[in-house]
């Protein structure tokens, strides 16, 4: 297997769910195709600091239903739910059809892999020394209690003349497996001396694990326990 397969489009299907669900014929696929595009990029754009890693798209005959991940769901919810209702608003006359937005709070920023390269990235505009933000970076996402992490870093890194790559990884990553839940997460800095790419990959356990602790703490009504660090010698 080639080593520079997406994770998440490499187990879309077969464990993870398609970010866009809905059925079109071929007259209207690529209409629907570029609104899904345009509504991802505008709410992305308008909340960039409301920390949202997901977007996730279904349609039905007349309406679209937005599910938005989100670890500040205060900022798009506003005072009384105003800001919701605005954004709807906008979302209706971007795509002239009817929206629907449900909320999911996420409850640990440190663990949804997307939040982190845009954190890094945030730091790394900041002039913020790329080796000491990926140290701090990694001890963060290990402290929130995941099997493992790693943080790839490419481009003119510190005002470098040439581009290099650097990389950086604590606990275990298996790529391969496919029922190893492996959160990926893409971000790109853009710096005085040029665009730098960052690419993070968390392991956050199995898919076999995840069901079986929801389901135990679903009966005793207790939150999903956070699996127990591991650390690699």
């Amino acid at each position: 297997m080639g080593q520079k397969t997406r994770p998440t489009g490499f187990r879309v299907g077969i464990v993870e769910d398609w970010r866009s669900r809905w059925y079109a014929s071929k007259k209207e696929f690529g209409d629907l195709l570029v609104e899904d595009f345009k509504i991802r990029k505008f709410i992305k754009k308008k909340y960039l600091f409301a920390g949202i890693p997901k977007i996730e798209i279904e349609r039905t005959r007349d309406m679209v239903i937005v599910h938005l991940s989100c670890a500040r769901p205060g900022i798009i919810i506003g005072r009384k739910g105003q800001e919701v209702d605005r954004l709807k608003a906008e979302l209706e006359d971007l795509t002239g059809r009817r929206m629907d937005l449900k909320i999911i709070e996420i409850n640990n920023a440190n663990r949804s892999s997307q939040l982190v390269a845009e954190d890094i990235a945030q730091q790394l505009e900041k002039r913020a020394s790329f080796r000491r933000t990926i140290k701090r970076s990694l001890d963060q996402v290990m402290e929130a209690g995941v099997y493992g992490v790693k943080v790839q870093l490419s481009g003119r890194l510190g005002g470098a003349e040439m581009s290099r790559c650097e990389k950086a990884s604590r606990g275990s990553i298996p790529l391969s497996t496919l029922q190893a839940h492996i959160d990926y997460g893409f971000a790109q800095a853009l710096t005085a001396q040029g665009m730098i790419g960052v690419k993070v990959w968390i392991n956050l356990g199995t898919y076999a694990e995840e069901e079986a602790s929801d389901g135990t703490n679903a009966k005793a009504g207790q939150a999903p326990q956070k699996p127990k660090k591991t650390h690699k010698r």
